[in-house]
């Protein structure tokens, strides 16, 4: 069954999983590894880290606790990825759990209650925290690619000085609905 919330959240996910990997396009491999101070993370760091989560998160999303007894979250904060190739792995990975399982869930599934650290969720409140969990992190990506590249950096967005080109072509056309991630996106399967 077809439904609205979970489209949308399919292509909000979808959609800042391009962000980053569209940032991971514009840096050098090295540049996925590097620490801007002792407290931040890499690029890497990050996405090991998000990884972790989707995979803790998703597996089994409507039977077991989203924390599982097997993630070892503190690990996900060591810098020990080898290479891009296993950066991309465990991106993947995680991704991959996350749409497995959403795409697995119904309408009827969104007032189902499932538990995370033994804390109650709807479905719809469980998909909303990692709505807002996964972009907080894909920002911090983003921002350092960002720093990275400074003035070779491809915005992502509207660039800088183009607001009003931008918004001349919006209104030109009739209006209509549409989800915004439709123009950065195919359409969802």
């Amino acid at each position: 069954m077809k439904n609205e919330f979970l489209d949308s959240a399919k292509k909000q996910f979808e959609y800042y999983k391009m962000l980053a990997e569209k940032t991971f396009l514009q840096l050098t491999d090295e540049q996925l590894f590097i620490h801007l101070n002792e407290e931040s993370n890499s690029i890497a760091t990050i996405v090991k880290h998000l990884s972790g989560n989707m995979l803790s998160r998703w597996t089994d999303f409507l039977t077991t606790d989203g924390e599982k007894e097997w993630r070892q979250r503190d690990s996900e904060f060591d810098n020990d990825i080898a290479d891009k190739a296993e950066l991309l792995e465990k991106w993947n990975e995680g991704w991959s759990c996350l749409f497995y399982a959403i795409n697995q869930l119904t309408e009827n599934d969104l007032t189902k209650e499932i538990f995370i650290r033994n804390q109650g969720h709807s479905v719809t409140e469980a998909i909303n925290r990692q709505l807002a969990h996964y972009p907080y992190h894909i920002g911090q990506i983003v921002f350092i690619g960002k720093l990275l590249c400074n003035e070779n950096w491809t915005s992502l967005s509207i660039p800088k000085g183009n607001s009003k080109e931008y918004n001349t072509d919006k209104f030109a056309k009739p209006k209509h609905k549409q989800h915004f991630t439709d123009e950065y996106l195919p359409p969802i399967k």
